[in-house]
């Protein structure tokens, strides 16, 4: 096949930094190629060199596309050759249509008037392209976070797409969106559409991809054929970290206490429309120094029990009980959760979980004050010797603590978000998908605290929509569907499949309920 793309030698460097040094990286037409590396490793400034984010001149090498060498003043140029970037933080509006989303730079107009009709049509082709039945004229914000992927999808092809760059597309997607997704690209192979595809999910690469190209402190370190060699997931892990990972979860040896938190018939109404029960009836424990797992599919309701329970920080009508260490607490807001001896470490931490423009050491002591504060003035020694401990025993990699949070990647952006929770000194650490958008070394080292903390006596409930990643360091596992736990498996007894069938299960018995009502005369609810 011929080649598509050629970048050639290309060099980036950031106030004398080296981002790039001479990397070289092509792309066949209708190929997947998968960029792989750890944060850092200068995947994302590759491809904004592609685009046209970074111009022609800030950078050196050469960029040949359709055999051309191409000089990209901005992205409007790459664009235009039908080169689509999708990055990771979706570029949506959520209070406009789907068909206003897609066509928002480029609408079909007659006489210098908008023409409707032809935006509502070819809507309507895109989304059967990518395979969306919601109506053009849906807000963006009422789809779930894999349509809204779906919808990048579509503004791209509205562009006549040839090469589709994807920047991290899975990362908030439960494996049915993403094995869905992964559909897509393929089906876009066959229509000769080329895909390069940023992931952290080795599985994910190895099941769709044509080529590997592993990075590493911006240089190529590896560069795989998968169809004359195979994928060997050994090996790119070896190349991305430099090192062996015998295991990708670290070995923990569980010494389980007595129950530190148990909340009894936990009900929540959902706080948009008060009518429905977003969370039914929920029985949960977790013991000192235990790891459990909460599994289920997005919208299960996962997110909106743990937040729930933390002061009461989303939801309305809440009822049930909750005790930690034996004695029944009201955890009626977020401060009170926190004196109780609960944190929270949100799924979101740029837009929740930190203040990006802020430097490491305030967002470390941020849920902490009263510690490094004397009268309500803040003690500045105080608060940097307190931020460097933290920063030293969660290995964070920052040039000191004064660096803007923004800057660091996201396995060292989520250390401090758990920094700043263990400054509370909590019973019980809740954290919500705590690996999302991180790479493979620091998946480990956040799996590392994570045994380290249930060491030390801390209950500790892992969300995830990765499974793998809940049978690899949950002593237990309990399953939700639709706001209800609807099974629980020991580590021992657990396995991806046995986890899908209590969903599938329960799915087919609430669609049992719901045709028999509709067949009796009643509504289903």
């Amino acid at each position: 096949m011929t080649a598509m793309l050629e970048m050639r030698g290309v060099s980036k460097a950031f106030a004398g930094v080296e981002a790039l040094r001479d990397v070289n990286f092509t792309v066949e037409a209708g190929q997947i190629h998968a960029l792989v590396g750890e944060n850092g490793a200068g995947k994302s400034t590759l491809m904004k060199v592609l685009s046209g984010v970074y111009p022609y001149g800030s950078y050196q090498g050469t960029i040949v596309f359709d055999g051309e060498a191409r000089r990209f003043r901005d992205v409007n140029d790459s664009e235009a050759l039908g080169i689509i970037i999708i990055h990771q933080e979706l570029a949506l509006i959520p209070l406009t249509s789907i068909a206003e989303n897609i066509f928002l730079s480029h609408p079909p107009a007659r006489f210098g008037v908008i023409d409707r009709d032809t935006v509502y049509r070819r809507t309507l082709e895109l989304l059967q392209q990518v395979g969306l039945r919601e109506p053009p004229d849906t807000p963006v914000g009422d789809l779930g976070i894999g349509k809204q992927q779906l919808v990048e999808i579509a503004k791209a092809l509205s562009k006549r797409v040839r090469l589709l760059i994807l920047d991290e597309p899975t990362a908030s997607l439960n494996e049915a969106d993403s094995a869905a997704l992964l559909d897509r690209l393929i089906a876009f192979r066959n229509q000769g559409i080329a895909s390069i595809l940023i992931s952290h999910k080795l599985n994910e690469v190895a099941r769709v991809a044509d080529r590997i190209t592993v990075l590493r402190d911006g240089v190529t370190v590896d560069s795989i054929d998968c169809r004359a060699e195979g994928v060997d997931e050994q090996r790119i892990v070896r190349s991305m970290v430099n090192r062996d990972l015998d295991r990708r979860f670290p070995e923990r040896e569980a010494h389980i206490g007595d129950t530190v938190l148990e909340v009894t018939d936990w009900s929540v109404n959902d706080p948009l429309h008060p009518e429905r029960q977003a969370i039914r009836n929920v029985d949960f424990h977790v013991r000192h120094g235990e790891v459990v797992g909460i599994a289920g599919l997005m919208g299960a309701g996962r997110t909106e029990f743990a937040m729930s329970l933390f002061g009461r920080a989303w939801g309305t009508g809440i009822s049930g009980r909750v005790a930690i260490d034996g004695r029944e607490v009201a955890l009626s807001s977020v401060p009170e959760a926190i004196e109780e001896g609960l944190a929270y470490v949100t799924e979101d931490r740029k837009q929740l979980g930190l203040i990006l423009a802020d430097d490491v050491r305030s967002n470390v002591t941020l849920a902490s004050l009263g510690q490094v504060a004397t009268r309500g003035v803040i003690d500045d020694i105080r608060e940097l010797k307190i931020a460097n401990d933290y920063r030293e025993q969660m290995q964070i990699r920052c040039s000191d603590v004064y660096q803007e949070t923004a800057t660091l990647s996201g396995g060292n952006q989520q250390k401090v978000v758990l920094s700043k929770w263990l400054m509370t000194d909590p019973k019980v650490l809740i954290l919500d998908e705590p690996t999302r958008g991180i790479d493979i070394g620091a998946k480990y080292e956040i799996y590392r605290i994570i045994n380290q903390l249930a060491a030390a006596g801390k209950g500790i409930v892992v969300i995830s929509s990765e499974l793998p990643e809940l049978l690899g360091i949950c002593d237990r596992i309990v399953v939700m569907n639709d706001g209800a736990f609807v099974g629980e498996f020991d580590r021992a007894d657990a396995s991806q499949e046995r986890i899908m069938h209590a969903i599938m299960r329960d799915m087919s018995r609430r669609n049992g309920m719901a045709a028999g009502g509709a067949q009796a005369g009643g509504a289903p609810r």
